[in-house]
Formats: C-alpha cells, sequence, structure tokens
C-alpha cells in the first residue's frame, strides 16, 4: 500500500493540471486533497488549484491563524479500497473530488489554531513522497525592537513556527525573527534599527523541490 500511495502522489505531481483541470465546477472537489495535489505538483494553472491557492493562504490570514493544509481532511486511505482496476492515480483523484470543499471561515477566534493530536493522515505518509508535506513552514512574526534613551536595545520577540509531523500531524513551537526565511520583508534585524513588525509567511518545497513562499502582513 505505501508503494501505491508514493505512485499515486508522484503521478499527481506529474499529471496534476490534467487532473484537476476536467473537474468544471471549482465547488466539485475535496479542498484539502486539491490542496495536497496542486501544492505537491507546483500549483499547476487551473481554477481547482487557483481556489485551493486561495484556502491555503486564506488560513493564514489572520485570524485566526489555521494549519494552510488540514491533511486529516483529505481522506485518502478510502480511496484504496476502490476496485482493484482502478489505477493509483485514478484512486488518489476519486478521493480529492469526492465531496465539496470545507472552506475556513474567518471568525474572531484566538490567534494560533492548536490541533489535536490524532488529526493526521489517514495513511501512512512517513516515505519521501509526503517530503512536500512536511516541508511547510508557517512563521507567525511578531517582532519589534527600539533603542531607548541610554543607547540599550529593546528587543521583544514572540515569533512562534508550525509545522508538520511525519504523518502530517500539525503543531507551534517557540522560535524566533532569526529563524524567518530569507524571503520574508522581516527587516535586517542585526543592528538596533527601529523595527515594528508583524506578519505570517508560510514557505513550502513541491514534489520536485521547487521552493515557494507567501506572506500575509497585518
Amino acid at each position: 500500500m505505501k508503494h501505491m500511495v508514493r505512485t499515486a502522489v508522484a503521478a499527481a505531481a506529474i499529471s496534476v493540471s490534467s487532473l484537476v483541470g476536467s473537474i468544471a465546477p471549482a465547488q466539485a472537489y475535496q479542498v484539502d486533497c486539491a490542496i495536497l495535489l496542486c501544492l505537491a505538483g507546483g500549483w499547476p494553472a487551473s481554477a481547482p488549484c487557483a481556489h485551493a491557492r486561495s484556502v491555503f493562504i486564506q488560513r493564514i490570514t489572520p485570524w485566526p491563524i489555521e494549519p494552510p493544509l488540514q491533511i486529516w481532511r483529505c481522506p485518502m486511505g478510502a480511496s484504496f479500497n476502490a476496485p482493484a482496476f482502478l489505477s493509483p492515480q485514478e484512486q488518489l483523484r476519486n478521493a480529492s473530488f469526492r465531496k465539496r470543499p470545507h472552506l475556513s471561515v474567518l471568525k474572531p477566534a484566538l490567534p494560533l489554531v492548536q490541533v489535536r493530536a490524532d488529526e493526521k493522515a489517514d495513511i501512512d505518509i512517513s516515505g519521501q513522497a509526503f517530503d512536500f508535506v512536511r516541508s511547510i513552514r508557517v512563521f507567525h512574526v511578531q517582532f519589534s525592537q527600539h533603542q531607548n534613551h541610554d543607547g540599550d536595545c529593546i528587543t521583544s520577540d514572540a515569533t512562534r513556527l508550525g509545522s508538520y509531523g511525519i504523518q502530517g500531524d500539525y503543531h507551534w513551537t517557540r522560535s524566533s525573527a532569526a529563524q524567518v526565511p530569507p524571503a520574508s520583508e522581516l527587516p535586517n534585524i542585526d543592528y538596533c534599527n527601529r523595527i515594528n513588525y508583524r506578519s505570517v509567511f508560510v514557505d513550502w518545497r513541491d514534489h520536485e523541490g521547487n521552493y515557494g513562499f507567501e506572506e500575509v502582513r497585518y
């Protein structure tokens, strides 16, 4: 089964445009499965992938800050209960486009959405084929600094990092502005300049290792 899953994701990464392009209405697919496929394929140009990416970014747009990919909402395991004559690519596609999407709705809530420990992929995704899931990093950047009248550098850094575990489980940990990738617009913090910077920065690598990122200032 692990080999079948790897084969399915690899095939999806190569030909995801044809997979999603055949689905007419953007609402006809499971949004987290679409995010999984489109992210793996480098966000190819199509209406479903455009919608999947918008949900991916919407989830990190305050408030609240959610996991951008909620892989536990994509029923991948169920796809492999299909008849044997279906190829792995067809089975993964069936799982992806079986239901209407669960859209994130921005509403007042705690800044960081905590995820239960049992929320993870319903199949084994520990292999290299799913490294692109674990490549996703979400930095909630809250950094400020200034120099006081005595010449001391006063710094406040409450940056947090959201990342994915082996099975797609998501968790928040403490981080720092120094760990934020260079692609961010965060000013140089090596000198005590006056800075008041808040953003959510997400980056990832697709199935082929290509780098991508988005940043939302607030």
